[in-house]
């Protein structure tokens, strides 16, 4: 699908590469630290025991044998020849150092154009990004750390039991762009407690960070966890479908046009599952709500303009309006 209405990640990728450009998915055996009682104990409330991701190969693979079947795999299916090695599941900061190390340098082999890494906003260290840093020149791969936010409401990050709050984002932004590093936000527009009103914002603090990559996901519930729970208790009420393409549109509305879109709604598990993207193909979706973008004549960035003293444009305007 040629998509023009928002600034697609694969055409930025194929772009730098001159090629389509793969990710190649590495799962740890590892946790977060709002499971293990540093931060908090449960996890997020809607997280599961894959830790956002349903599809990868099994932990107990070295890195260098996971990221060998996959390419394989991809390469062959796909005539690939380009890759991202992408750290997906859980905290991958939350490692020791040493290990941590340990496994990035063991990502990097023949093809591999760039390391993306998943983590959390509060296990964002210098250590760890001077690290990134030097193998980012010394092996010139682009490097981007993948952050999950989820949401910029506060009162809704304590909601869903992050540990962390809107500050330690900011901060984590702030201090991965020191070093050259790329940045990833995550976020899930249809949160329960969240409103329009922190959808725009969501794109306004994005923008007025200058992240680099926005990757959307819809809310999916599974059983056994403690939002699962409350779904089934009628605690708490989800949005329509129309109302996440209406959420998603208004997001990339106000979104600085140059940042790159990774997807704007993802695949979720079924197995387990008691919510999932309506019941419909996430792709049907992400086509709707092109084609909805496309008949209004709308694109992203089309409302970004509150940055940079948004009331001296707006006064100025006005004065050139009374000299008319």
């Amino acid at each position: 699908m040629n998509i023009t209405v928002y600034n697609v990640y694969s055409k930025y990728l194929k772009e730098k590469f001159g090629e389509k450009v793969y990710k190649l998915p590495i799962n740890l055996p590892l946790t977060c630290p709002n499971r293990d009682g540093c931060v908090g104990t449960g996890g997020c409330i809607y997280c599961g025991e894959e830790g956002g991701s349903f599809e990868n190969l099994p932990n107990i693979l070295s890195v260098k044998e996971q990221i060998e079947k996959n390419k394989s795999y991809i390469s062959s299916r796909y005539k690939a020849k380009k890759f991202i090695s992408y750290f997906q599941s859980f905290t991958n900061t939350y490692l020791p150092l040493q290990d941590f190390k340990r496994h990035v340098k063991e990502s990097i082999v023949e093809g591999v154009v760039g390391i993306s890494v998943s983590t959390r906003p509060d296990c964002v260290n210098d250590e760890y990004l001077k690290y990134l840093a030097y193998i980012k020149d010394e092996y010139n791969l682009e490097i981007t750390i993948e952050l999950g936010l989820q949401t910029v409401n506060y009162h809704t990050l304590k909601k869903i039991n992050r540990g962390h709050s809107l500050a330690e984002f900011i901060d984590a932004v702030i201090r991965t762009k020191r070093y050259g590093i790329r940045t990833c936000v995550h976020l899930i527009l249809n949160l329960p407690w969240d409103t329009m009103e922190d959808v725009i914002e969501n794109g306004k603090i994005l923008s007025a960070l200058g992240v680099d990559e926005v990757k959307l996901h819809a809310l999916y519930i599974l059983k056994g966890t403690e939002l699962g729970r409350m779904y089934k208790e009628g605690e708490i009420n989800l949005i329509s479908k129309e109302e996440y393409k209406e959420r998603v549109i208004t997001f990339l509305e106000y979104l600085d046009e140059d940042i790159i879109i990774q997807r704007i709604i993802g695949r979720a598990p079924e197995k387990n599952a008691l919510f999932v993207n309506w019941n419909e193909s996430w792709w049907k979706i992400r086509d709707e709500i092109v084609k909805e973008m496309e008949n209004r004549k709308t694109k992203q960035g089309i409302k970004y303009n509150y940055l940079n003293g948004k009331a001296l444009k707006i006064k100025k305007n006005r004065g050139k309006r009374q000299q008319l």
